[in-house]
């Protein structure tokens, strides 16, 4: 099953995004999190196995493109479709929301995320991504 993240699962949430490898000392999850429930133009799906929380992502748009983070699932539940069903589910949030293409930010030595993006579909764009902190 998928579905919105509750607020009160926000902490489990980002114990995955941890164990994932996903989070960086300069970013806060958990506000993260809040921010894309928070607000009209994101949100954080959930898969579920049963009450037990399996896999997330967030998505979002700026209402040109929509964008995914946070793309996680429990060691125990990979292999099993959860990622491909999360990944599903965000695109069909950001088609209903209107946005036309997909972005998504993938470090450059992360191959198996790469694969995986791949597989469904994903190509390299030839672009660099800017950042400036505020």
């Amino acid at each position: 099953m998928i579905a919105p993240l509750p607020v009160e699962a926000i902490p489990a949430a980002v114990g995955l995004w941890e164990a994932a490898g996903l989070t960086r000392p300069w970013n806060d999850p958990l506000a993260d999190a809040r921010r894309a429930l928070a607000g009209p133009a994101s949100t954080v799906l959930a898969a579920y196995v049963g009450a037990r929380l399996a896999g997330t992502v967030m998505v979002g748009h700026d209402g040109h493109r929509g964008w995914v983070y946070y793309l996680a699932v429990a060691d125990d539940c990979r292999r099993a479709g959860h990622g491909r069903a999360l990944m599903v589910a965000a695109m069909n949030w950001l088609r209903e929301a209107g946005a036309p293409r997909l972005n998504l930010m993938v470090r450059k030595d992360n191959d198996a995320a790469l694969g995986f993006y791949r597989a469904l579909g994903f190509r390299v764009s030839d672009v660099r991504v800017l950042q400036h902190d505020l």
